[in-house]
This record gives C-alpha cells, structure tokens and sequence, in this order.
C-alpha cells in the first residue's frame, strides 16, 4: 500500500522523525548483541543512551567468562559507549533483582519446581524497572539485542520468532505485555544468522566485544551449582530426605530435593534390584510437604495436560479454546496443542501427543505459526489418557 503524499515518512524504528530526533534506550548487557545494537542504532544517528544494570554482587564467586551482567560485562558495555561517544549509565538494581529474580529461585527450588529465572529477570527487572527508566530518560522507545521481531499490524505491534530459529529468544518474552511490546524494539530479530550477521557489524564497528563469547549460564550461578545458590540464599532450608518409588516403597535417601529435577535419571544413587530387570529409574515428581523425591519407570513422566497460571496474553482466548504449538523448554521445537480457559479464568493445554518431564515452575509458551500469543507458569501436568 502506497504511502500519502502528505503523510511523514516513518524512521526505522517506527516514528515519524528523523532518526537525530529520536530518543532510544539500549539496554546494554556487555555481550555483543546488545552492543551491536547499540552501535548500530548510534550509527544510524540515532540518540543512543545506553542503560547496563548492575544486578548482583559482583564477588570472585559471581564473576565468571559467560555469564552476563558481571563486573567484565559492565566495563565492556562503557567501554563499547566511549568508543562510540554515546552516553552510557550503570544503575544498581541488585535489590530489585535478588528481591524479583534470586528469591523466587531459591523458593521455587525448595518447593521442587524447575524455575526459568531469564524469564522472571525479563518480565520484572528488564521489562518493568529498566523500561520505566527509559521512559524517564524521555526516550521514545527501548531497543534490546533479543533474536525477536516486533512487527506492526493493522492491529497493533505483534511479537514473532526471529528469522535465526537457532537464535530465538521468543520462549524467555512470552511475559512480554502488549504495553511494553508497543515501547520495546529488537532491531536483531530479522538478522539470518547470528555468526554470520551479528559478529561481522561487530568486527566492521571495531567493537571491544567482537570475539566475546555467548553467556550460557545464568548470570547469578556459579559453575552451573544452583544447589549451592540455593543454600546460600536460604541456609538451613535444604535437608536431606527418602526417596521413594511410586508403589510407596523407600528406595535410597537424598541431601536435598533442590538437588534433583523432574526426568532426571543419572546421580539417583540408588542400588540395584528395585525394578524388574533393574530397568532405570526416572524422577517422576516432588513432594516437597514430606521432603521426598518420587522416582518410577520412564512412562510415568508422560503428561498430556498442563494446567497454567500467571498468564500473559498477547491475544484474546476465545472460551472453546485455539489450536496452538507450545514449547516448555527453549530448545525444543514447538508441539502442537490446544489451549483452553476454563469457566474460573484458568488456562490449560493439551497436547496431541504426550510429553516427558514436565516440571511445576517451568515456563509454557504458545505460539500461531510464528507468532508468540503468550504463555505462563505451569502449575501441574497429568497424563489424562491414562484415566481414559
């Protein structure tokens, strides 16, 4: 469709201004898609402030190659900004992040679910705290380096699946609402690939962060123990307990349910001889009241209902349900589902074909082809053709 002769043209971010008019908030981690971002916008003459939120104590136990948000990550987000000559802040937000992201780790683990912390440090820390910041700065938007699109409809702003599947972050912004995917921006989301496109603008802008390798961790864990995290945070909380098989037989002890997650087979350290054949055994659940871990064959994880609360909905459910593909890990590929609301306002999905491992506290995303319409926490599965 043509564009009116008298109507402005729109910039690349949307608004009808030159882009030396524009005002944008890059929040900056200090890894090379954030910086990028930065850069590129700034070279696109854009007004960049760059925003780096300093979210932990910064001690030698924290400080680690490949985690985000560390002492090295808020230098190397300054420094990106001083070489380019845009004005950067660091803010402590350490508070606000144990109190809305490490606190609801540590109990999440305690009462046996599997807690996606990305997810919560998104929708409240990033998305909540540092977009209203933005606001203040008066920026007219907040740009992030998230492989994610935003794309403007007849109908408002969608959020979609970035061109680089294998980059996709759509799974950690399903809490994304629709007021802040309306501000937010991810200039990222339609680069092909992420090695191909991304680090090349970082060697071509000269950026100190062109080799620095992608965070794996989560930012505030250690050497991956998030037991140890767990007992730092809640010291005396963590006590050792049975074990016990699904026909109610005691079979071996534990030094923790936080040590142990939904489908999880090796480090059990029971002994032989407690099922027919020594078939392996399988963590089928928690019960965190009685401090046991249930354990039983591989067939006892499959659940074909899941049920979902603290929801956020990109589009309106209709009440006979939508048919949709989920996802409840990041890296899986996406299954097909219905999701349905229940007469009380609740949410649950059920699947086409069963899956295995399914934990309270994990996160559900549902998607219609590319496009993300939301998702929530999973309060409980069960395997429904089992009663059938």
């Amino acid at each position: 469709m043509m564009r009116p002769m008298d109507e402005p043209e729109l910039n690349s971010l949307g608004f009808a201004k030159p882009p030396s008019e524009t005002r944008v908030v890059v929040a900056m981690s200090g890894g090379v898609d954030s910086s990028v971002t930065a850069a590129l916008l700034h070279e696109e003459g854009y007004e960049v402030i760059g925003v780096t939120l300093q979210l932990y104590d910064h001690g030698a136990a924290i400080e680690k190659k490949g985690a985000c948000c560390a002492g090295q990550d808020i230098y190397d987000a300054k420094r990106v900004a001083e070489n380019l000559g845009f004005e950067h802040y660091v803010l402590n937000y350490e508070s606000n992040f144990k109190e809305s992201v490490m606190d609801d780790f540590a109990d999440s683990y305690l009462k046996g679910e599997t807690p996606i912390p990305c997810v919560r440090c998104n929708q409240t820390v990033k998305f909540k705290d540092l977009l209203q910041v933005a606001k203040d700065l008066g920026a007219d938007c907040m740009a992030t380096g998230h492989y994610i699109k935003r794309e403007v409809t007849a109908n408002g702003s969608e959020l979609h699946r970035a061109t680089d599947i294998g980059k996709d972050q759509s799974y950690f912004l399903f809490a994304t609402t629709q007021d802040q995917l309306d501000f937010l921006r991810f200039p990222l989301g339609d680069a092909v690939s992420k090695d191909e496109v991304t680090r090349k603008h970082a060697e071509r802008l000269e950026l100190c962060v062109a080799n620095k390798p992608d965070s794996q961790d989560i930012c505030f864990v250690p050497n991956g123990s998030y037991a140890s995290v767990v007992e730092k945070l809640r010291p005396g909380a963590v006590k050792s307990g049975k074990i016990v098989h699904m026909d109610g037989r005691e079979v071996g002890n534990h030094n923790g349910i936080i040590h142990y997650t939904i489908g999880q087979r090796r480090g059990l350290g029971i002994g032989g001889g407690v099922t027919e054949n020594n078939e392996p055994l399988y963590v089928v659940g928690m019960n965190p009241d009685k401090n046991e871990v249930i354990v039983g064959a591989y067939e006892a994880l499959a659940r074909d209902t899941i049920y979902v609360g603290d929801t956020n909905w990109l589009v309106d459910i209709p009440p006979q349900g939508v048919e949709i593909n989920i996802k409840v890990r990041s890296n899986q590929n996406a299954s097909p589902a219905r999701l349905h609301k229940g007469n009380d306002g609740s949410y649950f999905v059920t699947l086409d074909q069963p899956q295995f491992g399914i934990s309270a506290g994990q996160a559900i995303v549902c998607y219609q082809d590319t496009r993300v319409i939301g998702g929530g926490w999973i309060t409980g599965a069960d395997n429904k053709s089992l009663a059938a």
